[in-house]
């Protein structure tokens, strides 16, 4: 009876002191930009009573208890404000405050006021808000709280990326809107880098560590005043910049991939490895011997990997009155990734009976990644008309593969799955692969006068690709009632690659406004050239074993221990692998934007004149060793923005764009594959796209959005790879790339970003439809029972099309504790993964959901710690085709009725634990 007369005595105390308490809530924005100050600190004077504003500038202070107080706004960037308010019974008193900058940073830090922080997420949204065309942006602080390592995992964020990944799962190239990558390419701070691929011009965004960016911009509309070849848009890395008074920002963490808890890591030797050729440190005419070639690459070890580890520091600061900014920063990042794959070979006999699998072949990737970056970036302001900007960056990426592969022959006698027999090969192929960009940028801002401005960039960029001896050994084995046995060694290669791309590049932009009385006209003129050189080298050796009867495992039990012969002494250079390229490229615009209070138009046209060509270094019975294409391209584009009202725009823009041959896709090259031939086009034409775009977009407040869009892209001659007869030799058969008729490509975007006090919700959507007709191949047997192959028009997605592309990502934002968390989930519909020569036997890519999540914690001296976790629901890449054999159903995980499974990837998840500080 008695704690039933306390409890009930509580509730009565606590009901009467909540009958007459009241609530005070309000929002904080910064007067200069009108943003929502986040972080920011208000309380109740002699009350104990607090709260600190949340992502979009709210707070709430909840058991007032009736009377009078003073509620005081303080925090270190702003003005001190307090305000006497009156609480009567349970009234909820609201009202907003625009806070100024303090008077210290006013006082000695000039440059503060009016500067935004280019980092935040809402200057990202007014900087979309307010973009002359139809662009996406990452802020930097979203990209830090992320749990995304690198740029190529941060962009599949963006609505209409998907991303191509890599052989551990990593995201390596950009498809926008349904483009593949070759349709797109990469700015750093606006102007063009170089590609370190040995064929072709995209780059691979993997090499990029995230904690450099200060934001990522994708352009998806080009105007008159950007470089006209990109059919899917443009990716701009924009970089960090000096703070405004000393900073200095560092993290480091470490953590782990779940693969290696399941099995080893295979590394071998690659300090070691031979960085030269025979060939290059000896000369042509020498006969390399066994003696020559190191054993580095064959030296295995099997081992537990050391923790993942990941860091980065950022050092700035302005001097001389805030004239000369300076930021230094640096990346690393070493980290050990995996990959188990199980992956078929298979041949098509008779098209209408599907495919016919011919090997299993199970694959175990060990990789070890390092990438480093160096940044930085020294701007001098002459006076508040002239700025110069000299930056610099050196990105490096070097990957350390070991691949293991068993392989089960499935169509020659013996093979019998309910015995346990079969005839096996084995095969371990070890490579090291070293990516470099280099790039020195100079660049200046002139306000000649009030209405005239000049704009210049002087670029020198080099691009490297090395991938030193790289070497696969094979074995042969059988299985014999369940029991695998390696036996005697198959011949082996030894290959050397290497290229470097050179661009040497000037930027100018000349820009005259004129006001008048209800409008605003501004002209701009300007124009580029590019000085590119590419040169490509390649070498192959072929070894045999000296004793092709000596049984692993009882003559041998270690690869170092094969003694080998060299097939061709002096090695396989003569082959179109080894070219040079050079490009030259000229171009100039006029551009005209018309600012009224409810109308923007932007409007012009650029001109672009190309000398692209290339020379054989060894032509072997080429018909056209060296050539070149020149050609010019008109590339008009206009871009419409109504503000509808204050908040509300709407978009319609044109523009035309190229896509260029690739280097190597003109080089008449001639490589022979085990079913057809590979070769070049010199007649490749480059593609040209007219592109439309629709958008609705209202921005609520400062960091919320949301957008719908449409567009649509008709493409005249898109370069596309397919199966093509020989017109001369009726019956050679070869793969090129080519130019095929028009494709339409169209679909719709919608973004949406909502922040509440604790919550924010990004989510965003694509549905993209595209259709291209190509020339394929069918195999039919005649009425003599002779196979017969037959050539008929297919129509199919572009490569590398998803038609559902989805990311949604919740945020949690707790400023009194401190802490940020982030749980994201992209999803990928279906799409071509590789077009095949034959009829209906395209690989398809399964459509899959990944997720991420990442917490952290920030102390009040500055020091944070954060978890990032990546791939949590393990989801594996699988490969398959649309039809069925019935041959194959006997075949291990040949399961489905209406599909044939060609590959299937599992890269496990992967957990990180750091600490950030800043002061």
């Amino acid at each position: 009876m008695r704690c039933k007369f306390y409890l009930n005595l509580s509730l009565f105390i606590l009901s009467s002191t909540l009958a007459f308490s009241g609530t005070i809530k309000g929002r904080l924005t910064e007067a200069l930009s009108g943003e929502p100050a986040l972080g920011v600190v208000v309380f109740l004077e002699g009350t104990g009573f607090q709260d600190i504003s949340g992502l979009d500038g709210s707070f709430t202070i909840r058991n007032v208890k009736e009377g009078k107080y003073r509620i005081t706004v303080r925090h270190i960037a702003y003005a001190t404000i307090q305000k006497e308010i009156v609480i009567r019974d349970d009234e909820s008193v609201q009202f907003n405050i625009s806070l100024d900058p303090s008077e210290d940073l006013q006082l000695n830090e000039i440059s503060v006021v009016g500067k935004r922080d280019g980092a935040a997420d809402h200057t990202a949204r007014s900087m979309e808000r307010h973009a002359n065309q139809v662009m996406n942006i990452v802020s930097g602080k979203t990209i830090q709280i992320s749990p995304d390592l690198t740029v190529a995992n941060v962009i599949q964020r963006v609505s209409g990326v998907t991303l191509e990944r890599n052989s551990n799962g990593d995201g390596q190239h950009a498809i926008l809107r349904g483009m593949d990558k070759r349709y797109n390419y990469t700015l750093v701070n606006g102007v063009k880098i170089p590609s370190p691929d040995n064929k072709y011009r995209y780059v691979p965004l993997d090499i990029f560590p995230s904690d450099l960016l200060d934001r990522l911009e994708v352009y998806k509309a080009l105007t008159p005043a950007m470089e006209g070849d990109a059919v899917g848009g443009a990716i701009n890395l924009v970089m960090k910049d000096a703070p405004d008074r000393f900073t200095v920002s560092a993290n480091i963490s470490g953590g782990y991939n779940e693969m290696f808890t399941q099995r080893s890591f295979m590394g071998f030797d690659h300090k070691n490895i031979q960085s030269k050729s025979p060939y290059e440190k000896n000369g042509s005419q020498y006969n390399a011997a066994p003696a020559d070639f190191s054993k580095a690459a064959i030296d295995y070890t099997a081992k537990t990997p050391a923790p993942n580890l990941l860091g980065s520091v950022a050092i700035g600061n302005r001097y001389l009155n805030g004239k000369l900014g300076i930021l230094l920063a640096a990346s690393y990042q070493n980290t050990y990734r995996g990959n188990n794959s199980l992956f078929f070979d298979s041949e098509t006999v008779d098209t209408l009976r599907g495919e016919t699998l011919t090997k299993m072949n199970e694959r175990q990737y060990s990789e070890q990644q390092k990438r480093y970056g160096l940044h930085s970036k020294i701007d001098y302001r002459f006076s508040g008309r002239h700025k110069i900007q000299f930056y610099n960056a050196l990105l490096n990426l070097t990957n350390i593969q070991v691949r293991d592969v068993k392989t089960t022959q499935l169509t020659i006698g013996g093979y019998d799955p309910v015995l346990g027999n079969a005839t096996l090969g084995y095969s371990t192929r070890t490579r090291l692969t070293r990516q470099q960009i280099f790039n020195s940028t100079l660049q200046g801002t002139h306000q000649i006068s009030g209405q005239l401005s000049l704009n210049w960039s002087a670029v020198y960029s080099k691009a490297t690709n090395e991938v030193p001896d790289q070497l696969t050994v094979p074995l042969l084995g059988i299985r014999q009632n369940f029991i695998d046995k390696k036996t005697t060694v198959g011949d082996a290669s030894r290959r050397w690659e290497h290229n470097a791309d050179r661009d040497l590049s000037a930027y100018l932009h000349l820009t005259y406004i004129q006001p008048l009385d209800d409008m605003k006209l501004e002209y701009s003129v300007g124009g580029l050239y590019r000085d590119k050189a590419r040169s490509n080298f390649y070498n192959n050796y072929q070894l045999r074993p000296s004793n092709p009867f000596a049984e692993f495992g009882t003559d041998l039990s270690d690869y170092s221990q094969i003694q080998w012969t060299i097939q061709n002494p002096r090695g396989a250079v003569a082959t179109a692998l080894n070219y040079d390229a050079t490009e030259r490229i000229q171009a100039g615009y006029v551009q005209i934007k018309v600012d009224s209070k409810n109308l923007e138009v932007l409007g012009g046209v650029r001109i672009e004149a190309t000398d692209q060509g290339y020379n054989m270094l060894f032509p072997i019975g080429e018909d056209r060793p060296s050539g070149s294409q020149v050609y010019t391209d008109f590339l008009p584009g206009v871009h419409f923005k109504y503000k509808a009202g204050e908040k509300i725009n709407l978009r319609a823009s044109y523009f035309r764009s190229v896509n260029r041959p690739g280097f190597f896709e003109i080089v008449p090259y001639r490589i022979v594959q085990e079913e057809y031939q590979e070769r070049g086009n010199p007649d490749l034409r480059r593609a040209i796209a007219d592109n439309i775009d629709l958008r609705y977009e209202i921005f609520p407040n400062s960091s919320d959005q949301f957008m719908a869009g449409i567009f649509y892209k008709h493409i005249k001659d898109p370069i596309e790879y397919t199966l093509q007869r020989d017109a001369v030799r009726g019956q050679d058969i070869f793969y090129a790339p080519g130019n095929f008729g028009n494709a339409n490509n169209y679909g719709i975007e919608l973004d949406y970003i909502r922040y509440f006090k604790s919550l924010g919700i990004k989510a965003n959507y694509t549905y993209t439809h595209s259709l291209i007709t190509t020339p394929k191949s069918r195999r039919i047997r005649n009425e003599s029972g002779d196979l017969e192959t037959i050539s008929v028009n297919q129509s199919r997605p572009l490569y590398g099309q998803s038609a559902h592309v989805a990311n949604l990502s919740v945020l949690y934002k707790n400023s009194n504790n401190g802490v940020d968390a982030q749980l994201a989930a992209g999803y990928t519909g279906d799409r071509i993964n590789t077009v095949s020569q034959f009829l209906d036997n395209d690989l398809w890519q399964k459509g899959f959901v990944q997720m991420d999540a990442s917490v952290e914690k920030t102390f009040k001296n500055g020091v944070g710690i954060f978890i990032k976790a990546n791939n949590l629901l393990n989801t594996p890449m699988e490969v398959y085709m649309k039809n069925v054999n019935p041959g194959n159903q006997d075949i291990p995980d040949q399961n489905s009725s209406t599909r044939t499974l060609m590959r299937r990837d599992y890269y496990q998840r992967t957990y990180l634990l750091g600490v950030r500080f800043k002061f």
